[in-house]
C-alpha cells in the first residue's frame, strides 16, 4: 500500500510510519517541513498538500494538538486550540482528500482514550477525541468505492509519560501502539474506533 502518514516526526507518527515501512508498505513521511508538508491547523495548506500529492491507498494522521487545563481555568483559545487543529485539522483532511484516496483506500485518524477514561483537566481534550469518533460514523456512511475510515483512540504513550516525568510503566511504548494503526490500516472496519490491545475502553 501507498500510505502517508501524517505527524511522522511525532512520537506516534515516527513508530508508525517505521512499522509500516518494515512491512513493505509505500510510506510518505509527511510533516510540516517535508515536501508534501502540510499544518492541519490550516485549510489553506491542507488543500496545498493534497494538490502536491499523488494518489494514496491510505492516509494516516497522528498530528494535532489540544489543551489540558481545569474546566473552570480554560480559556477560549485553549478550547479552540483543539477544535481548530486535532479536530477540524483531521475532519478537513478526510474533507478535502478523498480525491487523493484511492479506492478502497481507508483514512486512519488518531483520537484518544481520554474520550472514553477522562482525567481531571481534560475536558478540551476529551471533547475532541470523542468529536472525532461521532464524525468518523458518520463520515463513513458518506464513503463510496469501498473506502474506509476509522479513529485509533490510543493512551498515553510510555515514551511521552517520560518526557512528563510520570512513570512510563502502566503506559504502551509507541511501538505497541502503532500496531494498533497496521490493525485499522490492515483490516476492514469503517466508522468504528480502535484501540491499543489491553487499553481499550472497559
Amino acid at each position: 500500500m501507498k500510505i502517508a502518514v501524517i505527524g511522522a516526526t511525532g512520537t506516534i507518527g515516527k513508530a508508525v510510519a517505521g512499522l509500516l515501512s518494515n512491512r513493505r508498505h509505500d510510506v510518505i513521511s509527511v510533516s510540516r517541513s517535508t515536501r508534501p508538508g502540510v499544518n492541519i491547523d490550516d485549510p489553506a495548506s491542507i488543500d496545498a498538500f493534497y494538490s502536491a500529492l499523488d494518489e494514496v491507498d491510505a492516509l494516516v494522521c497522528a498530528a494535532g494538538s489540544a489543551a489540558f487545563g481545569h474546566l473552570s481555568d480554560l480559556t477560549d483559545e485553549q478550547v479552540r486550540l483543539g477544535i481548530d487543529s486535532k479536530l477540524m485539522g483531521q475532519v478537513n483532511l478526510v474533507r478535502k482528500g478523498m480525491a487523493a484516496l484511492r479506492p478502497g483506500g481507508v483514512f486512519v485518524l488518531t483520537g484518544g482514550m481520554l474520550a472514553y477514561s477522562p482525567w481531571p483537566g481534560t475536558a478540551a481534550v476529551a471533547l475532541v477525541n470523542a468529536g472525532l469518533e461521532g464524525f468518523v460514523r458518520a463520515a463513513a456512511l458518506d464513503l463510496e468505492q469501498g473506502r474506509r475510515i476509522v479513529v485509533v483512540h490510543p493512551p498515553l504513550v510510555a515514551e511521552t509519560a517520560a518526557a512528563m516525568g510520570m512513570d512510563p510503566a502502566p503506559w504502551p511504548a509507541a511501538s505497541a501502539v502503532a500496531e494498533a494503526y497496521l490493525i485499522a490500516l490492515e483490516g476492514k472496519l469503517t466508522g468504528k474506533p480502535v484501540f491499543v490491545a489491553g487499553y481499550g475502553p472497559t
